[in-house]
């Protein structure tokens, strides 16, 4: 059964029995550092359920982990939770001792100031590195955003500003379909534009066999009825077809988080794994997830052009992804993407070196417009095509372009969704020793 889905406003607060606010609490310290705003921008958010809410989450798997990754993936492992606090401006990261407070102070003031039970607050945190918490900025900006919160199209916008760093723009988006009769909703705020190549588990614990890779934080609502262990399925297939699948830079951050609160007020009927509303509900889930993941790549730090990297003809899923990463964080690779170059010698020396098994009298590589099969061939049989180059370059002038790699050695394939590099990317992260406050971890 195809979903029917539509793209409605109100991102996080779409979802009916949700709340939000945002604040500016002085947490980045004012004018200081490089970011999406210096002035008072907000820098606390609050999102709140009227009721407990089904949780999952998704987490950085770097095994720098910061402290409010420790506590969030915790909690989540009950199943359950009503409120999330989250601020930019300090990561709350190789902070020790004191960060693991400092969190676990976070969640448990937002418990009092909304006046909820104990365990039912989660957090997240994005900003510098290694600085401590302000707490008492912190404080202040919960009590404020509790006394905020509000359920207009605005509050949401304020709490996706509220979590913004490098970021140009807020990235927000939701959804509706039906499920059994019944309207459900599913809606999403994020954040994200340097340090992306999120490579996350429910647990934050890389899977042995998985060659998983600024912070990304994304922060979901439903009012779907769902049981937990539906719900971590339908995010675990959510974000492994979208978050885990981006690549602005190939840097994992410590803090990458992905948090969805659904809580059932649409009081449509539970459904179970493999059921057809499972299926629209993961259908819908996997929508907000991936345009929130797209977003982040088109405003990557410095970012001019986004480029779909689709590897098929390898022998294993595993080789597909190695050489789709491979080709989408090549520096070469990404540098001549920028230039509007067709360089396919770049292009196959970094499938070449990728952990993939490849035999470079086999493989084809080309480009179309997104989305389009109509593929022009530079490469083919690892020997160059009759394609002029002026014909090549114009097919990666534009903004956004499809990448295609066929392997021809067997049925298994893999993409990414990546971006070039730029002069902008390294003036904005080069950092500036004569003035300490642009620096940071």
């Amino acid at each position: 059964m195809k979903a029917k889905l539509t793209e409605i406003p109100g991102s996080i607060l779409a979802p009916q029995g949700f709340r939000a606010a945002g604040v500016f609490c002085d947490i980045k310290r004012l004018g200081t550092g490089k970011g999406s705003d210096k002035g008072m921008k907000r820098d606390l958010a609050l999102i709140v359920s009227e009721v407990p809410a089904t949780v999952a989450g998704m987490f950085t798997t770097n095994q720098a982990c910061a402290a409010p990754v420790k506590v969030c993936a915790a909690r989540v492992k009950k199943g359950r939770a009503q409120a999330v606090v989250a601020n930019s401006g300090n990561a709350n990261a190789c902070t020790g001792k004191q960060g693991m407070q400092d969190a676990l102070e976070m969640v448990r003031f937002t418990e009092r100031a909304l006046n909820l039970p104990q365990g039912l607050a989660l957090v997240g945190s994005t900003g510098r590195i290694g600085v401590t918490m302000p707490m008492d900025n912190v404080r202040a900006g919960i009590i404020e955003a509790a006394a905020l919160l509000g359920s207009t199209p605005d509050h949401a916008a304020q709490a996706a500003e509220a979590v913004m760093t490098s970021d140009t723009r807020s990235k927000r988006v939701a959804v509706e379909v039906k499920l059994g009769g019944k309207l459900v909703r599913v809606g999403g705020i994020c954040k994200g534009a340097g340090m992306i190549q999120p490579g996350m588990s429910a647990t934050g614990k890389r899977p042995a066999a998985a060659p998983l890779h600024a912070t990304m934080l994304c922060f979901i609502t439903s009012d779907a009825v769902v049981a937990p262990r539906v719900l971590n399925a339908a995010l675990h297939e959510a974000v492994a077809n979208s978050f885990n699948r981006i690549t602005v830079d190939g840097d994992m951050s410590t803090n990458d988080t992905v948090l969805v609160l659904a809580n059932g007020l649409a009081g449509n009927r539970d459904f179970g794994l493999g059921t057809s509303d499972f299926g629209l509900f993961q259908t819908a889930l996997t929508h907000v997830c991936l345009a929130l993941a797209k977003m982040i790549v088109r405003d990557g730090e410095g970012v001019s052009r986004f480029v779909t990297v689709r590897v098929k003809g390898a022998k294993t899923f595993s080789d597909a992804d190695a050489a789709a990463r491979a080709v989408a964080n090549s520096p070469l690779v990404k540098t001549s993407w920028h230039g509007g170059d067709p360089n396919w010698g770049r292009i196959l020396a970094a499938v070449g070196y990728s952990p993939a098994t490849i035999v470079e009298e086999k493989v084809d590589i080309g480009y179309s417009a997104p989305g389009s099969r109509d593929i022009l061939w530079s490469l083919k049989r690892g020997q160059p095509t009759k394609a002029a180059f002026k014909t090549l370059c114009a097919a990666v002038a534009p903004k956004e372009f499809d990448l295609h790699i066929n392997l021809n050695l067997g049925q298994a394939g893999a993409l990414m969704y990546a971006a070039d590099l730029t002069e902008e990317y390294v003036e904005f992260n080069k950092g500036d020793v004569s003035d300490p406050t642009s620096l940071g971890g």
